[in-house]
């Protein structure tokens, strides 16, 4: 496994992907960080790659091998079967990762990824939009100091897949709802009621509108509902938590998808500057978020 130095200057990020959320997100908030800097990009479209470079004047790779050998971090945004598979040999060559959700096709390709982190001891954070906010840290924190929730409800309904920014992407449908925005309903709902145990009912009908029941290990219950191909414009999301002191409510920010990446660079550079490993929206995160969401998928299957 090749060492990586601390961090003592920029750390050289290579960007697999170059589709809407790499352009958008990943390419000007790892440019934008003083930590961090875009030092190469890589797809398997060459002229995708060549485009998204040029804009930041970084290199154009002509294979994942070129990529690696020129990086100290990689940043994945692709389908979760390309990243389950080229994660793994990223963090062999010893490299950080910043790893979309869902973390890969399926829960033995999560687990593979997972165990190749913490054999090449580096760090690997997920993108969590939700949990980087402050507001969010700030909610859960709330519940976790007062403690006394049984409850809460859950709901994602967007018209994501019907636009031009998302609906293009053949992969996401191919995901569904489920596998695009459960994992951050999943997590949230998880943070703030403990460890979710069992899907006890999960529903989906011909519109892949989601219905789920979830058992926390807390003894709390929660109810979700998710949704990528309503007509709901702006994007309808709110969590409720509910127990013996009362209600507590939280809504997304609109577009706070660039600060919550900041936050993510924020963590990811101390991370590795400090050789802390474990995060709340680690690797095993996204193990755990997988094994859910497959539940969920046999559940409805029923």
């Amino acid at each position: 496994m090749e060492t990586v130095e601390p961090v003592d200057s920029p750390l050289r990020v290579g960007l697999v992907g170059a589709g809407s959320w790499a352009t958008r997100i990943h390419a000007p908030g790892i440019v934008d960080h003083p930590a961090t800097t875009l030092s190469a990009v890589w797809t398997r479209r060459p002229e995708a790659a060549a485009e998204l470079a040029d804009t930041y004047d970084a290199t154009a790779c002509s294979s994942f091998t070129d990529l690696l050998d020129s990086v100290d971090a990689v940043a994945f945004a692709v389908p979760p079967s390309v990243q389950g598979e080229l994660a793994v040999t990223a963090a062999e060559a010893g490299k950080h990762l910043i790893l979309e959700k869902p973390l890969a096709a399926d829960v033995a390709q999560a687990e593979r990824v997972a165990r190749a982190v913490s054999d090449a001891d580096v760090v690997a954070l997920l993108m969590l939009t939700l949990r980087y906010a402050v507001r969010t840290r700030d909610w859960l924190a709330g519940l976790a100091e007062t403690g006394g929730w049984t409850g809460a409800s859950a709901r994602w309904l967007s018209g994501a897949f019907l636009g031009d920014q998302y609906g293009n992407a053949a992969w996401r449908h191919e995901i569904g709802a489920l596998g695009d925005i459960g994992p951050h309903v999943l997590d949230l709902v998880d943070a703030a009621l403990g460890p979710i145990t069992d899907v006890v009912a999960a529903r989906r009908d011909d519109g892949e509108l989601w219905h789920l029941m979830l058992a926390h290990e807390s003894g709390a219950t929660s109810s979700v509902a998710l949704a990528s191909r309503l007509p709901v414009r702006p994007t309808a999301v709110e969590f409720a938590v509910y127990g013996e002191h009362g209600l507590r409510v939280l809504g997304r920010e609109h577009n706070g998808g660039p600060e919550s990446y900041t936050a993510l660079l924020d963590d990811f550079a101390a991370m590795i500057d400090s050789g802390v490993r474990e995060h709340p929206c680690d690797v095993h995160r996204g193990v755990h978020l997988q094994r859910v969401l497959e539940l969920c998928r046999a559940r409805a299957s029923r």
